[in-house]
């Protein structure tokens, strides 16, 4: 359970991050634009930073997506490696336990015998 809140509180604080640079972004763009004299209310740039906000938000998708990629791929390989490792050791305890098996019957051939209580004399 805390492990899943604790993933959670990463997903809200990247996030938040995210958006913060978002309104960095535009906070910026706008402001270059007040410099240069260019109206803030023009159609075109409203949808020029809705372009830029977007494929901004586009890319960080497509880098998120690669990122989750290649961490499904070593997982799988990891998955391999600890399946193979698995059966390794389950061959090995297989041996044991037949090695353990040959060695009890070897030594159950020179057990002594009990010896045979003599039968009690007769007295007569």
């Amino acid at each position: 359970m805390t492990v899943v809140r604790r993933l959670g509180e990463i997903d809200q604080t990247a996030g938040q991050g995210f958006e913060g640079q978002i309104r960095e972004f535009i906070r910026r763009d706008f402001s270059r634009r007040r410099a240069r004299g260019e109206t803030g209310g023009d159609t075109d740039s409203v949808s020029n930073v809705i372009d830029r906000v977007a494929s901004a938000s586009v890319e960080e998708i497509d880098r998120v997506i690669g990122e989750l990629q290649e961490m499904r791929e070593m997982l799988r390989r990891e998955g391999e490696r600890v399946r193979r490792e698995l059966t390794g050791y389950a061959g090995l305890s297989q041996s044991a336990m037949a090695s353990m098996k040959v060695i009890a019957d070897t030594l159950a051939q020179f057990k002594p015998e009990t010896p045979q209580l003599a039968a009690p004399a007769e007295t007569g």
